[in-house]
């Protein structure tokens, strides 16, 4: 089994993938997913906590953590399936923790790598916390920072 977050690495480290630092400078954070993070940990014995955030720095290095984080952060809410169902007041209720993190943390971009986090947190806790944040998948984060040929003095832009 090989996780996004493993090839990512790879390719990092092979030199495949160039990254551009500069092309995204907002102060950014990294949401561990209760999958990835936690249950992965239980289920596997390693939980993907480090890798994603070694590749959210690359990416942005201007990097804040939430609090707490890794194996002790909190659910966004949208998870085991909530996301998909017909309660939003609770999946909104029990994503208060997770709203209150981003606000403390003060980051204006918001990396997921589960897209029941994301989505939570995008199209749920961002209007009902009122949250001025952008909200991005991990994969899209390395995307757009992605030196190609001929994009290499490309400046700047978040």
């Amino acid at each position: 089994m090989l996780s996004i977050f493993d090839l990512l690495m790879r390719y990092i480290r092979e030199g495949r993938i160039r990254l551009d630092p500069r092309r995204h400078t907002s102060l950014t954070t990294f949401n561990d997913a209760c999958n990835y993070g936690r249950k992965s940990l239980k289920t596997f014995g390693h939980g993907y906590f480090d890798e994603a955030r070694q590749i959210t720095r690359l990416c942005a290095p201007n990097f804040v953590e939430m609090y707490p984080n890794r194996e002790g952060n909190y659910c966004c809410g949208g998870g085991g399936g909530s996301w998909a169902m017909p309660f939003k007041e609770e999946r909104v209720f029990y994503g208060r923790l997770k709203a209150r993190q981003i606000r403390n943390c003060k980051a204006k971009l918001v990396i997921a790598s589960c897209h029941n986090c994301r989505d939570q947190i995008m199209k749920s806790l961002r209007k009902e916390y009122d949250l001025d944040i952008e909200v991005k998948y991990l994969w899209e984060l390395v995307a757009e920072s992605l030196v190609l040929p001929g994009r290499e003095s490309e400046g700047s832009r978040s």
